[in-house]
């Protein structure tokens, strides 16, 4: 029964202590058409906060997350596509603006970056497994050894 209480008691510090997520779109910011609305915010949740940088605009309270969320609401209402609405805040801001940065020319290290590392140490480990092993035991010192170790402890 203890351990009942316990694991209870710690699920609900654990649920308590988890972030939620808290949007910072305004109310005012908010579309009269629901449709508008849903794509608004989800091309904002593929838009980063160049304030925050690790944020989405959905999930920034910065005052530029603010107006990208307005400029985003605006060019939908003046019925740009959604790739459109992308592309002019790509050509506006570059594409350090997209949270998933686009696969490129540009961006082949960023993306074949983990592969070529993974690689590597693939082949560091593999390299290392089949070079001969050094013996870990006493090493057989010849007679002309011994006698110069004698030598040297004689102080000679």
């Amino acid at each position: 029964m203890i351990e009942l209480c316990r694991s209870v008691l710690l699920t609900l510090v654990l649920l308590l202590a988890m972030p939620l997520n808290a949007f910072a779109v305004n109310p005012s910011e908010v579309l009269s058409d629901p449709k508008l609305e849903t794509r608004a915010r989800e091309l904002s949740t593929q838009l980063r906060c160049l304030v925050c940088q690790n944020q989405s605009i959905d999930d920034s309270d910065a005052d530029l997350a603010r107006d990208l969320r307005v400029l985003v609401r605006e060019r939908l209402t003046a019925g740009d596509s959604d790739q459109q609405v992308l592309d002019f805040l790509v050509s506006r801001y570059g594409e350090f603006v997209l949270l998933k940065p686009v696969f490129s020319a540009r961006t082949f290290l960023l993306w074949s970056l983990p592969l070529l590392l993974l690689a590597g140490a693939g082949s560091v480990i593999l390299f290392r497994s089949r070079s001969p092993r050094r013996p870990n035991g006493p090493t057989v010192l010849s007679a002309a050894e011994n006698e110069r170790i004698q030598q040297l402890m004689k102080g000679e």
